[in-house]
């Protein structure tokens, strides 16, 4: 089972907590960020996430491309073997317009 959660919020679901983004979040020290992995090569290529720039308005036409990246990205099955609840973790403020809701159905298929 995948759940998403920002990694900035206080109360996450409990579970295997996986950082799936490209870049370290910013003002996040490790030690708080109570990680159990870092999947960074899950998340959207530079080009694509400099694209997008967490524009709502794209989103759809991200959502089709970054679509396309995971079918041929083999970290995607690390994360599809992992056992038990899986908290995917995300930098982004858009909690509707982001890559980890993407990646969350993707998994889910």
């Amino acid at each position: 089972m995948y759940k998403l959660a920002r990694i900035y919020d206080k109360h996450n679901p409990n579970g295997k907590r996986v950082l799936v983004d490209r870049v370290w979040p910013r003002g996040i020290s490790k030690e708080d960020a109570k990680l159990d992995e870092w999947l960074k090569d899950v998340a959207p290529s530079t080009e694509l996430r400099k694209w997008f720039n967490h524009d709502p308005d794209k989103f759809s036409e991200f959502k089709k491309k970054y679509r396309e990246e995971l079918r041929n990205n083999e970290a995607v099955q690390a994360l599809k073997d992992m056992k038990g609840t899986v908290v995917l973790l995300y930098g982004a403020k858009d909690e509707v317009h982001n890559h980890a809701i993407v990646l969350k159905e993707f998994l889910e298929e």
